[in-house]
Formats: C-alpha cells, sequence, structure tokens
C-alpha cells in the first residue's frame, strides 16, 4: 500500500460490495480494525460507510450493524430499499448507493489528499478520474480472487492504486471468537454483517 504519513486520507466504503466481496474469500471484516489500519497510513478524516436498510421489515438484519459503525468513527449514508418485481415476477430489493457515495467523494475531495474507494464497481471510473483531475490519488480496494472477480478492470486501471482485498484479509478480518468451558462462544460486541442472499441490490 502506498500511503505517506501527511496524507489526509478518506474512505468511502460501498457496504454491500465490500460485503460481498469479503464473503466471496470467505472471511469477514472486523470494522474497527480496519478504521485502524487506515488511521495509522495518514492523517484519517472521514470513513463513510453507504448501505440501503429495508425499512418495512419489524426487525432490519443490518441494523446492529449500523448502529455499531455510528458509534464507533464511521459516518454512515442509509436510504431506504425500494422493492418491486421484475418480469419473470421475482421480487427485488433495489438498494444502489452509487449517486451518495459519488456526490460525498466530489465533496470531500478538496479536504483530502487520497481518497479509499472499497468498491469494484465500474461505474465509479468517471468518479475517479474526476478526482484525480482535482489532484486527490484514488485508491481501489477489492479483489479479483473471487469467482468471477469483484472488480471491474476499467476502475482498476483508472485508479492510482489497487489493493487486494486478501492482502488485507489477516489486517482486517475479524478473529474467530475463542469458545467458553460451557461451549458457547465468547459474546463479540462487534456485529455481523447480515445475510444478503434474499435481496439484488442494483
Amino acid at each position: 500500500m502506498i500511503f505517506y504519513p501527511q496524507e489526509r486520507i478518506g474512505l468511502f466504503i460501498d457496504g454491500s460490495n465490500l460485503y460481498a466481496a469479503a464473503r466471496s474469500l470467505g472471511f469477514d471484516i472486523d470494522y474497527k480494525r480496519l478504521l485502524d489500519l487506515f488511521a495509522q497510513k495518514g492523517q484519517l478524516i472521514r470513513a463513510f460507510y453507504y448501505t440501503a436498510l429495508i425499512e418495512d421489515q419489524e426487525y432490519s438484519p443490518i441494523r446492529p450493524l449500523v448502529d455499531w459503525l455510528d458509534y464507533n468513527g464511521y459516518t454512515m449514508v442509509t436510504k431506504p430499499t425500494k422493492e418491486f418485481t421484475d418480469a419473470a415476477g421475482r421480487r427485488k430489493i433495489k438498494g444502489n448507493m452509487d449517486i451518495e457515495l459519488a456526490i460525498d467523494v466530489m465533496e470531500m475531495a478538496q479536504h483530502l489528499d487520497h481518497v479509499v474507494i472499497f468498491s469494484g464497481d465500474g461505474d465509479f471510473r468517471r468518479l475517479v478520474d474526476a478526482v484525480q483531475r482535482k489532484g486527490v490519488r484514488v485508491t481501489v480496494v477489492s479483489t479479483v480472487k473471487s469467482n468471477p472477480p469483484m472488480v471491474a478492470d476499467e476502475l482498476r486501471r483508472q485508479a492510482d492504486n489497487f489493493i487486494e482485498l486478501t492482502e488485507l484479509e489477516g489486517t482486517i478480518a475479524r478473529k474467530v471468537q475463542p469458545r467458553r468451558d460451557d461451549g458457547h462462544p465468547e459474546i463479540d460486541d462487534h456485529p455481523d454483517h447480515p445475510e444478503l442472499d434474499d435481496f439484488d441490490f442494483e
């Protein structure tokens, strides 16, 4: 990773995209360890986390994570999902946060030297180009080790640096909790990211 101690750094995390990438590699992310890692790389100005919330559910499985991140150094950006039925009659949930992330990157660019985008979405290529023309360096964090690769080739080429998620696994993966004498795992105050298999986030 190419970072400089004097750099002002901003993290922009596409929540569902990063979750899918880590899950495809077989590990869960410890968001406290992730924040600590980049805080050591320079002056961490802000860490944004983007996710859509299913509002009409009595209990939203993502709510504990959102609350935990909100209290532990992240700036949460959320919006309600939209439900629709596709041509095949399947229920789909639309929860795209690309616009929100792009606007925040552009607004924050004047206060940053280095933008780190946690997403492999090729739609961000033009955003990366625009920010680079403002003199800001851009690093993309995703993976080519999944099948299929999670990062779009055009985004990877446009970025100044690409960090392969598997290279961070040893530093940011959640540690397996030891079991107590009664056979139950220790309570962890860091919530899991919920399973989102029932929904298509487009």
